[in-house]
């Protein structure tokens, strides 16, 4: 089996899925724009052959890339990057080389903020009423028929990266200035709670695995606000949140893959639909997963691919919790402090990259207990300021 996988060095922690696949006795053929010699060793030795790019944007550079890997391997099986900045280039991809999995007549749905909305709605889930903005004027048209407070966004966007809460005209002026409203989403602002519905499909698009997670605050809060979050695994799932996922799931035809599905939990109960990531949740949760589960979800995805199986029972026998600090920030406890009082309960921690710390953090905590409680005072603790 010829599997390739795109910019296999990031996220970090992500090498793990080049490594089982190898296990399994898979040709994992890398294909980025780092020097080899930078990989780490483990993913070095994972690695069958690693096709180096000067520009991995440059799609005729992809293609010959892969022109080579068939050439010297024959048919390729899969093509993945786990990565949202790249999904758009995966599917191309698969479509021009005829590789199982979304192809680029169906990517804009997951793609799209627009789109999605459409999904949710064919799933039966409410959604913000919004529209995709082409212009200045058309943007205003939303403002004067919504009222505020409204979200913006790029309807093609990664994160929260140039998303920004607009609560009255001012605010407004200023969108207008930074972005001509040139193709942005604009929806009204929904107050609730951010949840996540996360996991796994396999080859016929059947559940295999899924959790979900309680956010302390919004992505974009965090980025824009500078804040602080964390969040954390639930040990039993709502039955409507995996009710309205399934129905979502299946009106994306998701196979085969990791998704990350997010909903707004309104102060009524309700849930509005939010958007979505059809990849492995981003930070440490995919590591989240294996704490919460005692298993190993790179082993197991890198299972579903080449036998469609999912091998490990899972019954989430522990709440795992994300806590992200700053370094901007002057917290009460030093990190020395914080492995001492928690050192039982602290599974991992370390450094985020540069690109995820204004969302994440700087430094990052994963801790676990069977106590919902627990993890809440222990997030409290990690985080609170001088």
């Amino acid at each position: 089996m010829n599997i390739v996988i795109l910019s296999p060095h990031f996220p970090p922690n992500y090498f793990l899925f080049a490594v089982r696949l190898r296990e399994m006795g898979v040709n994992v053929l890398g294909l980025g724009d780092a020097e080899f010699y930078h990989l780490r060793p483990d993913l070095q030795r994972a690695l069958t052959e690693y096709f180096r790019v000067e520009n991995m944007q440059n799609y005729d550079d992809l293609v010959r890339a892969l022109g080579f890997f068939t050439h010297r391997y024959g048919k390729i099986d899969r093509l993945d990057s786990f990565n949202e900045f790249w999904l758009e280039t995966e599917a191309n991809l698969r479509t021009d080389f005829n590789i199982f999995g979304v192809k680029s007549n169906a990517i804009q749905y997951m793609k799209r903020k627009s789109l999605m909305k459409e999904k949710y709605r064919e799933a039966g889930i409410t959604v913000a009423e919004g529209e995709r903005c082409q212009s200045v004027e058309q943007a205003w048209e939303f403002v004067n028929r919504s009222g505020y407070p409204i979200i913006a966004k790029p309807d093609i966007g990664v994160g929260a990266n140039q998303t920004y809460k607009i609560n009255d005209n001012s605010d407004m002026q200023n969108f207008v200035s930074i972005s001509n409203c040139t193709d942005y989403f604009l929806e009204q602002f929904v107050e609730g709670n951010i949840i996540s519905f996360d996991g796994l499909t396999d080859r016929e698009g059947n559940l295999v695995f899924y959790t979900a997670h309680q956010y302390s605050g919004g992505v974009m809060e965090a980025v824009n606000d500078d804040r602080d979050i964390y969040y954390y695994s639930y040990r039993d799932i709502p039955e409507d949140l995996t009710n309205a996922s399934t129905a979502l799931l299946k009106a994306f035809d998701i196979r085969e893959r990791f998704f990350h599905l997010e909903f707004f939990r309104r102060p009524d109960g309700s849930l509005v639909g939010l958007e979505v990531n059809m990849r492995p949740p981003g930070g440490l949760t995919t590591d989240m997963f294996n704490y919460a589960n005692d298993f190993d979800i790179y082993r197991e995805w890198a299972r579903l691919v080449t036998q469609n199986h999912f091998g490990a029972e899972w019954n989430r026998p522990y709440h795992v919790a994300y806590v992200g600090r700053k370094n901007n920030k002057n917290y009460r406890y030093k990190h020395a402090d914080i492995l001492k009082m928690f050192a039982e309960k602290i599974v991992s921690h370390e450094s985020i990259s540069g690109v995820f710390a204004p969302a994440l953090g700087n430094y990052g905590y994963l801790l676990r207990t069977p106590d919902q409680e627990e993890i809440l005072h222990m997030a409290a603790v990690i985080q609170e300021k001088v």
